[in-house]
């Protein structure tokens, strides 16, 4: 893939139905997604591609485990260079994310209609089934993977301020 079809697929992925929660702070979520794009090559075909992405629950990774991280294998020289390090660096604290993206719960589908047309009808059943925690996404098919991981990033970008609060709240930070 050129850097040009990556730049192209980030600005052209839109998020038509956004999950209604965030990625939760004490346990896993789960996420389902319709992937839903116009095959470039064909008039009014377009595909729709269903699975799940599963989020694991962030971890906090604070300066000293950063600092036990660099210190393996160094000497006494680098120990107290990190020393200096650690004061300033004491409130930063850095949340991880782990996703799983399992191509097992993967469905595709091509249908002969408009784009338009496709993203409401999905649009419909994923309300009249009650999904609060499906994502519907319109994006670019060869490079839909990208789309998917522009989406999953934007969820953990809306997510962390409400994660790091209920750290804080708990008095994990």
């Amino acid at each position: 893939m050129r850097q040009d079809d990556f730049d192209y697929a980030i600005e052209n992925t839109h998020v038509i139905v956004a999950p209604e929660q965030q990625i939760a702070t004490f346990g896993s979520t789960s996420f389902n997604f319709y992937l839903i794009s116009e095959l470039m090559d064909r008039v009014d075909q377009v595909r729709i591609r269903n699975g799940k992405i599963h989020a694991e629950h962030p971890q906090i990774l604070t300066p000293e485990h950063y600092c036990r991280l660099l210190l393996e294998g160094f000497g006494e020289k680098a120990e107290r260079y990190v020393d200096q390090l650690r004061d300033p660096a004491r409130k930063i604290a850095v949340l991880r994310y782990g996703f799983q993206f399992r191509k097992t719960d993967l469905n595709e589908q091509t249908l002969r209609d408009s784009i338009d047309a496709v993203i409401n009808r999905t649009k419909q059943r994923v309300e009249s089934a009650n999904e609060p925690l499906s994502a519907i996404i319109q994006g670019v098919d060869d490079a839909w993977e990208v789309c998917l991981l522009k989406f999953t990033i934007d969820l953990v970008e809306r997510s962390s301020g409400g994660n790091l609060g209920d750290f804080r709240k708990r008095g994990l930070l």
